[in-house]
């Protein structure tokens, strides 16, 4: 009798140990924590180039082709715009969704604006990510688009990023003040850009 006291200690140890340590497992139920998110990509442009091919829009005969490449300061579009009233100014913008399905091209929404600016004209203070400069037509009704975009990317899906994002050519041309648009008219083409390389 004697000799059994130890061993039931022991065992009356062993017990109350592993009582234990079944309480810290089910204290260690918690959830684990979720994982940082993955950090955004870098507002810098990783494509080359890209094109964009304008068709008409609000029963216009507005067409035309832009090639779009990245700069150190935002993105320049060049080409030609046809079908233009001969000697007129347009408003041509970037806008915030990539759908130019709508008859009047209201499927490609507001001005891109990553920056939440107000309306404006590039170089000359706070403006939209997707504002630029007015383009003119010749005689022939055919504009030179020479434009930039200031403040946004070409590709890498940044939040500044236009890949994927619409263009539009305006009925009228822009008066870089009013709110939110310019007051530049109805849509009169549109037109996805598209990278390329």
């Amino acid at each position: 009798m004697i000799q059994a006291a130890p061993r039931f200690r022991r065992q009356a140890l062993a017990t109350a140990a592993f009582a234990s340590l079944g309480l810290l497992a089910a204290c260690s139920t918690a959830p684990a924590p979720k994982p940082a998110p993955a950090p955004a990509p870098a507002p810098v442009s990783t494509a080359k180039a890209a094109e964009v091919i304008l068709t008409s829009a609000s029963a216009s005969l507005v067409s035309g082709k832009l090639n779009v490449r990245p700069g150190a300061d935002g993105v320049y579009l060049s080409g030609e715009v046809g079908g233009l009233s001969p000697g007129s100014l347009h408003a041509i913008h970037i806008h915030e969704n990539g759908d130019c399905s709508a008859v009047d091209a209201s499927s490609a929404g507001g001005h891109f604006n990553p920056a939440g600016n107000p309306h404006g004209r590039v170089g000359q203070g706070a403006h939209h990510g997707g504002d630029m400069d007015n383009i003119n037509a010749n005689g022939e009704g055919v504009a030179q688009v020479n434009v930039r975009a200031e403040g946004v990317t070409l590709g890498g899906g940044a939040f500044n990023d236009v890949a994927g994002r619409a263009v539009i050519v305006h009925a009228a041309g822009d008066d870089y003040t009013s709110q939110p648009s310019g007051n530049a008219g109805k849509r009169v083409a549109c037109g996805i850009i598209q990278v390329t390389e």
